[in-house]
């Protein structure tokens, strides 16, 4: 028998990549009503519009569309086993923006480009930072966003390009926010989606907590990433992990994002639409076993150009982990860099709201 592992690929390596390279990434996936329902099970999400057919179609949908973060993951997942497969950690986004809506039956693809590069001081990592666009099947773009990662070195000795490390924007534009032409809020139904509480409800500089908890499990979370078909074996594989950093698997930073965008529904439950991820940072590891609690502060409210049904509120969501947010968990010390010992993650979003 030959025995040959070159038609089994490893994955890049920090020291694989190179400025301005493109990856067309494998394989493009249909979605279906199934990804949705399995999508709800593990995360608890409940905005109406995702979860109702004629609640959506009273807005002018033709059904419900899928989660942004859902199609967000969906879209993050193509571009593990090019991007990150090695990677000892997903660090951060910018700039990203959700463009057509997704709805069952859609197929996603996925692009990336190399746009940063910056080998680590102990030479054993380095961070790659990618700007990633899906499409639909007719070519629409579905989301566009920017990331950075940890990836590891094959090995420690190995040169690597200079550093080159992006200017990333620091937050989308209101008026570059995408409100789908097809829909129209006038007739949203507060009843039904759960909440009386309006764009003009809130204000800049309020803070809610959103009182919930949701005890991550070692199994929903494994299902979770394999839902999106994310291969990255620091979230799988217990045996390599086991003599990693940690000594146990990571949870993949998207499934605490999404934890917390469920959880925010008791609060904000009509901000039904994410227009923008503005940045975001995965401040701590998460593990099997962690309870989340998150809580948001409004940062702007503005008003949508031509849309007199829709409005945006600029949201910014902390998720701790085993602390309540009764008492707003957040940055701490002098220089307001380092955070609350709960703290895992620091999201900064768009949000649209019926007026």
């Amino acid at each position: 028998m030959i025995a040959s592992s070159k038609k089994a690929r490893q994955g890049n390596f920090f020291e694989d990549f190179r400025l301005g390279a493109i990856f067309e990434h494998a394989t493009p996936r249909t979605v279906t009503t199934g990804d949705v329902a399995c999508y709800m099970a593990l995360t608890g999400s409940r905005f109406a519009v995702n979860c109702s057919d004629p609640f959506a179609a009273s807005l002018g949908l033709r059904q419900a569309p899928l989660d942004d973060f859902l199609t967000f993951h969906i879209a993050f997942g193509k571009t593990v086993p090019d991007i990150s497969l090695n990677a000892v950690a997903n660090l951060g986004y910018a700039s990203c923006v959700f463009g057509a809506l997704v709805y069952p039956g859609d197929t996603i693809a996925v692009r990336s480009e190399i746009v940063g590069l910056r080998e680590n001081s102990n030479r054993k990592s380095g961070t790659v930072y990618v700007h990633s666009k899906a499409i639909n099947q007719r070519g629409e773009a579905i989301v566009d966003y920017f990331r950075w990662v940890m990836v590891r070195k094959r090995d420690p000795a190995s040169e690597c390009p200079a550093a080159s490390v992006p200017q990333l924007g620091t937050a989308v534009a209101a008026t570059a926010l995408n409100a789908p032409s097809e829909l129209n809020a006038s007739a949203y139904d507060f009843t039904a989606a759960g909440s009386v509480e309006r764009w003009a409800d809130y204000e800049a500089g309020e803070r809610i907590d959103h009182g919930d908890g949701m005890t991550v499990e070692e199994a929903e979370h494994a299902m979770a990433t394999r839902l999106y078909q994310n291969t990255a074996r620091v979230h799988f594989d217990q045996h390599a992990e086991k003599a990693g950093r940690f000594g146990r698997r990571l949870i993949y930073g998207g499934h605490v994002i999404s934890i917390a965008r469920a959880l925010s529904f008791n609060g904000l439950a009509n901000a039904f639409r994410v227009a923008a991820l503005n940045g975001g940072r995965h401040v701590a590891p998460c593990f099997a076993g962690d309870t989340i609690y998150a809580w948001s502060e409004i940062l702007a409210r503005e008003e949508l150009t031509q849309r007199s049904d829709l409005g945006a509120l600029r949201v910014r969501t902390i998720a701790t982990k085993d602390q309540s947010c009764a008492d707003f968990p957040d940055r701490v010390g002098k220089d307001d860099n380092g955070y609350h010992p709960s703290v895992l993650l620091d999201i900064d979003y768009w949000a649209l709201m019926p007026r």
